[in-house]
């Protein structure tokens, strides 16, 4: 007990809206529901676990988070509510900000439990299809200086080891836990090829349709990492939760789920570093960024991808350097800092250029081609459009570029360049043009499950007010404004931020 108010646990008490007798009433019939009917809290114990920080034994946590998860409909973990022992207990400086924001970052061997607890309840949530209130993003800046001397150290692979004279194991990381077992390395390759599939469909289809099926496989894999393996297959098995969980996130982003999206960028991040792929874990933040410029908040990109870079280590390759710059690159431009964002993008052509191909890439490098450098170039000149009206015709030109090298298994990019292609176009003072591109990027949208493209959307609608007088242009409007989504409900997860 530290005999400080536990004050995550108290802002999350005040959403729920219970009184601390009726939370101790519905623990005991939870935990009676999950095998454990001799538990006995009453109102006196509500009350120190809020107002004196007193962490509760085992299964209470477990318990609480899953009571908390389905009243606030979005995922609360164990340490959203201060409940982890051997760490802080809720206790935040009196602006609000927690040291480390999330509890990041926490100790290794805390990722594994992390990951399971986390995608286990976003599983239950999604099952039950719930839409409540959502949490807060974390500040890009808060998220980079509470992760940064983590990242840049050497990662702590002793903690994956195997131990002398002791066989494999699991760590006690809930009753729960889905039930894996340790595996070899062919049910590896089966994990990383289905990785690969879910990418595949990701990148065509858009992470609606698959983005349950990621996150349990996520929460199998975290399963099974939390048996001792030996350190050849660890490390691939924190591969493949780190690109599970970047998955993850980003279907959850493109579906609207921005917090969860955050936290499992943050969590892919993690599972990167613990299997020693510094790359990737600057390429999961760069993801957080992506994020960030999506929902207008460029400065908190800025943090990101500062971190992101600086914690990839020297053994990132050229094109990967590449895509960051294209990444601050659009952030600077939703800055209106157009010279600045022009340097970026010369030095992401020249990364480009420079990359020999005689080191294959990763896997998760791979899909960054010739097409998404113009794709996210035309990205960035059509947004800084927006203050600069000349530079449209530059979002033209690689906006065409990148329409030109897409291929079918890209649908929901080449519905982006339709959308940046048709936008420049407005801009430019070229509504029939506009109207084309703007026609095929409609058709397609029909078949993709991706949020973000009819987010794309709308920005692109707000273009067509000037030319609401041309006859083709105001039945385009009218064919958008009925293909439109309702907008989500403010304070969910789904509302941009």
């Amino acid at each position: 007990m530290s005999g400080q108010p536990n004050t995550r646990l108290s802002d999350l008490f005040g959403l729920a809206g219970w009184s601390k007798g009726e939370l101790a009433r519905l623990v005991n019939r939870q935990a009676a529901a999950m095998g454990h009917p001799q538990l006995a809290t009453d109102t006196s114990r509500v009350r120190r676990w809020i107002d004196m920080g007193e962490i509760p034994r085992d299964p209470v946590p477990r318990v609480l988070a899953a009571l908390f998860t389905e009243r606030l409909g979005r995922v609360v973990t164990i340490e959203d509510l201060g409940l982890v022992r051997h760490g802080r207990t809720g206790k935040r400086s009196r602006d609000g900000n927690a040291e480390h924001p999330d509890g990041v970052p926490w100790a290794p061997e805390r990722t594994a439990a992390v990951l399971t607890e986390f995608t286990g309840m976003d599983l239950m949530l999604n099952r039950r299809g719930l839409v409540g209130a959502g949490a807060a993003l974390a500040a890009g800046s808060a998220l980079s200086s509470a992760m940064h001397d983590w990242l840049h150290s050497d990662p702590a692979l002793t903690a994956d080891a195997p131990r002398p004279n002791r066989p494999l194991h699991a760590d006690p990381i809930g009753s729960d836990r889905y039930e894996a077992a340790p595996i070899g390395s062919q049910e590896i390759e089966e994990l990383e090829r289905s990785v690969e599939v879910f990418r595949a469909w990701d990148a065509a289809r858009g992470g609606g349709l698959q983005r349950k099926a990621v996150v349990g496989q996520l929460n199998e894999v975290g399963g099974i990492l939390a048996y001792r393996h030996p350190p050849h297959l660890q490390r691939r098995l924190w591969g493949v939760a780190a690109n599970l969980a970047v998955l993850a996130g980003w279907m959850s982003h493109d579906v609207g789920l921005e917090p969860t999206a955050q936290k499992y960028f943050v969590i892919a991040a993690h599972a990167a570093r613990e299997g020693g792929d510094r790359p990737r874990a600057g390429e999961a933040l760069s993801r957080a960024a992506r994020q960030m410029v999506h929902l207008g908040r460029p400065d908190d990109a800025m943090d990101l991808m500062k971190l992101a870079q600086s914690g990839s280590g020297e053994e990132v390759l050229p094109r990967t350097r590449a895509m960051f710059h294209t990444v601050e690159a659009w952030a600077q431009a939703s800055m209106g800092k157009g010279q600045a964002m022009r340097r970026t993008l010369g030095r992401a052509e020249d990364l480009f250029v420079s990359d020999k191909g005689d080191v294959p890439p990763p896997s998760w490098m791979q899909l960054f081609n010739e097409a998404d450098l113009y794709g996210m170039q035309a990205l960035a000149y059509r947004t800084l459009a927006e203050f600069e009206p000349q530079a449209a015709t530059h979002a033209q030109h690689y906006a065409d570029k990148a329409l030109a090298l897409r291929v079918d298994a890209q649908q929901r990019s080449k519905i982006f360049d339709f959308l940046s292609m048709a936008s420049a176009c407005f801009i430019a003072d070229d509504p029939e043009q506009a109207d084309r591109f703007a026609r095929l990027a409609l058709v397609s949208m029909g078949q993709n499950s991706s949020h973000r493209t009819w987010d794309r959307l709308r920005e692109m609608y707000r273009l067509t007010a000037e030319y609401a007088g041309y006859p083709r242009i105001e039945e385009l409007r009218e064919e958008i404004e009925v293909a439109l989504p309702k907008p989500r409900g403010k304070g969910g997860e789904g509302t941009r931020v």
